[in-house]
Parts: structure tokens; sequence; C-alpha cells
């Protein structure tokens, strides 16, 4: 398991915020950022504020490294029409955001590592690439015994979340269609997400 997702609740520390809306995590009692300075709060510039959109964003999805994500900027920055909204239909479309959004796990980390040990399909084929950028139509589903491990079934009970409407999802199965790229105001973040500030960031 990557450190990347070991400290995964140090992400919401340092933020300040409950990325993901659970109910475990350790912002819910100390809503201050680790270290010994962590509670000294000072107001922050126009810099700041974008950088910490862009940390937001980017930690939201599994803490992805900068690299891929500012690829995933310029890809949403070459495409026509408003580079905010391209770029979270980008990042709703990579594999590990959808199965995510199928709420067969419960957090982006562990739609990572569900992918990469092999156990999930797109179109029938398994694909282990957690940034595969899923198409309107294709049916993602889990293989094999990965449909009785426990945290899966527990994860599609739980009422922590609901699977949004741009995914149809069939629970007996464990299998979902991806309908439609979704726009800033159609994904159910926990928190409010800015991308124009991102895109800001990356245009300085």
């Amino acid at each position: 398991m990557s450190k990347r997702a070991e400290s995964k609740y140090k992400i919401n520390r340092r933020l300040g915020e409950n990325l993901w809306g659970r109910a475990k995590s350790p912002i819910n009692k100390r809503e201050y950022a680790p270290g010994q300075h962590g509670q000294k709060r000072k107001k922050p510039t126009d810099y700041g504020v974008q950088l910490m959109a862009k940390q937001r964003l980017k930690g939201y999805y599994g803490n992805i490294t900068e690299k891929q994500f500012r690829r995933t900027y310029d890809e949403a920055n070459r495409r026509r029409g408003d580079t905010s909204e391209n770029l979270i239909g980008l990042l709703e479309r990579r594999l590990d955001a959808v199965v995510y959004r199928m709420k067969v796990v419960p957090t982006p980390f562990a739609a990572r590592q569900l992918i990469n040990h092999g156990h999930v399909a797109v179109n029938g084929k398994r694909v282990t690439i957690a940034s595969y950028q899923v198409k309107v139509g294709d049916v993602i589903e889990l293989r094999g015994r990965a449909k009785d491990f426990p945290f899966v079934l527990e994860s599609v009970k739980s009422t922590e979340r609901d699977v949004p409407d741009y995914i149809e999802m069939d629970e007996n199965k464990l299998r979902a269609t991806f309908k439609r790229v979704p726009g800033l105001a159609d994904v159910p973040y926990p928190v409010k997400m800015e991308p124009n500030q991102v895109v800001e960031f990356y245009s300085r």
C-alpha cells in the first residue's frame, strides 16, 4: 500500500475538511492541521486559496500525483468548452472514480487497490489502470471473488452516500453503466470544490 493511502486522513487534517464525508475521519474531532503548528491559522493569499483548491480536488481523487493531475488539467484545457467543467468530467471518468461512485468501495484509495489487483472489468475485459478513462455507455463490474469481499458487501449497504444519477447501478450484479459525463453541479462532493480556482492556479 502506498504512503499516500496510509496517510489519507492526514490529507483531511491538512486541508481542514472531511474530503470524503466519512464518519471516522479525525477532522471530525480535531479541526486543525497536523503537527506542532497546526492550530495556527493565517489568512490565505490568492495563491494560497488557489493552491488549497488544487490540493483539495487532487486529494479527493485518491491524492493522485501532481504529474498526473497536471496532465489531466492540460487535457481539460486543450478541449473545447469550459476548462473547469472539462477537468471535473475527466476526473469523474477515471476508472477508480467510477468504481468509487458505484459504492462498492469505501474510499477512492480502495477503488485504486481493487483495480490494481485486477478485480475490475470494463465491457468484459480486465483493466488494471486506475486512471483509465471510462466512456459513455461503458459497463463496469467487479470480477469473480471480488463480489464477495467483506468490505465490498459492507460498502454497498452503507448509507454514507448514494450512487449519482450519471451512473446506472445494478447492486445485485455489482455492475454499472456510465450514462453520461457529469458537470460540477452533478458530482456529489461532500465539500465545496472550486475547479475554477485550479484553472487560475495553473494559468498563473
